[in-house]
């Protein structure tokens, strides 16, 4: 009787746990997915050329330590879950902090340089967001086993579900891809990332999950690196590239309300990162900020992840002035005002 009675404790002690866990937050749970501006440390565990688990990286994080976020501290998202009321954030899936109780308020399965497009992923050994929604499905299999399919059930339909992708697919791969752009104008890859998404958007329904929140492209020509390499020379934002942010966005938000249309019960939200930063950029003094066109890593110009070392020459002592803190990524500061933006039209996901 002993032994019979074990498994059902340590059921009741998970599901204490996933209580405790929970209690003080708005919602029960978040899960990210997506590329670099949400991964917390994935790409820490993969053969892959694009980390940032060293310094200068995480120098104004917990303990200053370097984690595997593209940031000197906080990303949008953490700033997202100390807002939603979570005392932890969820851990990276590929992490050894990725096991029993800590995997009941969430996960994060975002891998730098994905993309909605699979190929994007592979010459970087980064996660694609096929995979990553393997690793989604592994993950509901093992928090069911731990607090019941009822509990489980409510966890993935209450928790909120955050996807960031777009960048990489266009700045690591059709812009620098001869083959992808002479085939297809920007709007016609847009329409193939779209295909992506509606079917990502698909399967996370098919697998109860209700409260999703899409966050849109920036004003990727405004990113340090990429006025660096597409830029002509010229220091200003690369319009070119604003452009076709603005068509994918518009794009993302059509393609939003014809998903939430189609699935009953689903909300779903397009998040519109591109106007508060360019806000940001265009207002620096405003926002308390002075430089925007030099990323604080190194030369400020194009250094991202091991190109943004401990060695760079020229990094900021101090990045609270610098909207980007390398040649893609904002600075805390910048995240922690992006936090509130995309916190305010995302209400209906946590009411």
């Amino acid at each position: 009787m002993q032994e019979m009675r074990v498994p059902g404790f340590r059921v009741l002690l998970l599901v204490s746990c996933f209580l405790y866990k929970s209690k003080g937050a708005i919602v029960p749970a978040l899960i990210l997915f997506g590329d670099s501006i949400v991964d917390v440390g994935n790409n820490n565990n993969l053969l892959s050329i694009v980390k940032s688990n060293f310094p200068p990286y995480g120098r104004d994080f917990i303990n200053q330590t370097p984690t595997g976020r593209f940031c000197n501290g906080k990303l949008s998202v953490d700033f997202s879950a100390e807002y939603l009321g979570f005392s932890t954030y969820p851990p990276a899936f590929l992490s050894r902090e990725a096991s029993n109780e800590n995997l009941l308020i969430g996960a994060n399965f975002a891998s730098a340089s994905s993309g909605y497009y699979d190929a994007t992923s592979v010459p970087f050994g980064s996660i694609s967001l096929t995979r990553q929604l393997s690793y989604y499905r592994a993950y509901q299999n093992r928090v069911t086993s731990m607090i019941g399919r009822e509990n489980a059930r409510r966890l993935f339909s209450k928790g909120i579900h955050i996807l960031s992708a777009g960048s990489s697919d266009f700045l690591q791969n059709y812009y620098v891809n001869p083959l992808l752009n002479i085939l297809n104008t920007p709007a016609q890859f847009s329409d193939i990332l779209m295909r992506s998404y509606s079917d990502f958007i698909q399967n996370l329904y098919e697998l109860g999950a209700r409260r999703i929140g899409v966050i849109s492209l920036p004003p990727m020509g405004c990113l340090p690196a990429a006025i660096t390499l597409f830029g002509a020379g010229n220091k200003s934002c690369v319009e070119r590239l604003n452009n076709d942010a603005v068509m994918f966005n518009r794009k993302l938000e059509t393609t939003t309300q014809m998903l939430m249309h189609r699935h009953s019960g689903l909300k779903l939200v397009a998040f519109n990162a591109y106007q508060p930063l360019l806000d940001i950029i265009t207002n620096p003094y405003e926002n308390g900020f002075f430089e925007t066109k030099r990323a604080c890593c190194g030369t400020g110009t194009i250094e991202t992840s091991f190109l943004c070392n401990s060695l760079s020459i020229g990094t900021c002592s101090n990045a609270t002035g610098y909207v980007f803190w390398d040649g893609f990524h904002p600075t805390e500061a910048v995240n922690e005002l992006l936090a509130g933006q995309l916190l305010g039209q995302g209400i209906s996901l946590i009411s």
